[in-house]
């Protein structure tokens, strides 16, 4: 009993070294960005503070240097390279070359000598922020310099800063200012309808197609492969084809429309927030452009929906419809109730892992509308706030706000999910 336990350890101690380079992988990609994103959604951080704040100082020498014993000034310049943070503890040091001799020094600074090298130290103490000054220096030479011997050595600066990235203050102010605004119910309700519609059309193309291609006929396999081009091809190529497509001015499909009488005008298709469209004697006002990115969406992923549905159906035995056959079941009926029950599981899969990518889904809009004419979803709005507007606080809290509704959507869809019953 002994040995079997003794060995059951050791088992135990070899797997999870095993498993040890899975779990770092996992909190290197995956948790550390998610705990990052949580905690700059909790600072008041934009994109001049990615880079910390900190002292610039340049030399420069004013002065003729042709001859021993002409008086030289040299300027040292410095700036606080932060908009909004002050320094403190600031000073800064330099060597000075050989041969030079102070006659006027600034109150700030000290010159130490030995019997190599002249050490100028200046404390500015604290920096305030944007501020920027500058410090002189009058001097002679023994001997003829040139400016090179100056930039021999470069003048180090020593300062201590606030980084509000690693500081621990916190404010809830980037939530405050997401839900506050007026338009972030509008952008999830837009967000809400084009990850359902986008999610359940490319379902149900997919499911069609698939039940297309199960059956046998010539050219089947070409087919296929032709069903896989949108999944396949590059999005910027097929986002850009569409554009061109859709033009109100030179676009094939304005021209049809026209042609035959559907609409009076062109239509802006990615462009155009609304339009009326006569269909069957009817004016029908569409929201254009959330639905052109609706209709790009079932397009573009259908393919992955009827991959995953056509290898689940060809797993059903064939003896079951063999049955309902000669049972008399018409072809719905088989449907309904054969290949239903046994793909019920791989739709659920499917519309789970497709909602939270249509969810998360930037690229297509971006390329296509850019967020405009309606289009505006809440990762079109995390780019905005971070990039257009620089507030990365702001970005990342909307990024926290994605993140939590797709977690409790997913732990709701699991648990009330049904089963396959294969």
């Amino acid at each position: 009993m002994t040995i079997k336990s003794t060995l059951a350890r050791r088992e135990k101690k070899l797997a999870f070294a095993l498993l040890l380079p899975t779990f770092c992988l996992v909190i290197a990609i995956v948790l550390f960005p998610l705990f990052a994103n949580f905690w700059i959604s909790f600072k008041p951080v934009s994109l001049g503070d990615l880079r910390p704040p900190t002292i610039f100082v340049k030399e420069r020498v004013k002065g003729e240097l042709q001859k021993p014993g002409e008086d030289i000034i040299i300027e040292y310049r410095y700036r606080n390279s932060s908009m909004k943070y002050p320094l403190s503890e600031v000073s800064f040091t330099d060597i000075l070359p050989q041969g030079i001799e102070l006659s006027e020094i600034d109150t700030r600074c000290v010159v130490e000598k030995s019997s190599k090298i002249k050490k100028l130290t200046c404390i500015l103490g604290e920096v305030e922020p944007k501020a920027r000054g500058k410090i002189l220096l009058n001097v002679f030479s023994n001997t003829l310099l040139e400016k090179n011997d100056f930039q021999e050595s470069e003048v180090q600066s020593i300062f201590k800063s606030t980084n509000v990235l690693t500081s621990l203050d916190f404010t809830i102010s980037n939530y405050l200012k997401v839900f506050s605004a007026s338009e972030f119910f509008e952008v999830l309700k837009t967000t809400i309808y084009y990850t359902f519609f986008g999610t359940a059309g490319a379902l149900l193309l997919g499911l069609f197609a698939a039940q297309i291609m199960q059956k046998a006929f010539p050219g089947r396999a070409f087919v296929r492969g032709i069903l896989l081009f949108p999944y396949v091809a590059p999005v910027i190529a097929v986002a850009f084809s569409w554009v061109i497509l859709f033009d109100p001015f030179s676009g094939s499909v304005n021209a049809m429309m026209l042609e035959l009488g559907v609409v009076k005008e062109p239509i802006n298709f990615f462009g155009q927030r609304y339009a009326t469209i006569g269909l069957l004697g009817l004016e029908i006002k569409l929201p254009v452009a959330l639905t052109m990115v609706i209709i790009f969406e079932i397009w573009r992923y259908f393919p992955l929906s009827f991959l995953f549905i056509l290898a689940r159906m060809q797993s059903i035995p064939s003896d079951l419809f063999e049955a309902a056959e000669m049972d008399g079941a018409t072809p719905f009926q088989q449907f309904w109730f054969l290949s239903i029950p046994h793909i019920i599981g791989i739709l659920g899969v499917l519309f789970l892992l497709r909602f939270i990518w249509t969810f998360n889904k930037f690229d297509d809009i971006f390329l296509l509308t850019g967020g405009n004419a309606g289009t505006r979803t809440l990762t079109v709005n995390v780019y905005e706030q971070a990039f257009a507007i620089s507030n990365l606080g702001a970005g990342a809290a909307v990024a926290v706000i994605i993140f939590v509704f797709l977690l409790i959507f997913s732990i709701l869809f699991i648990r009330y999910t049904p089963k396959d019953e294969g």
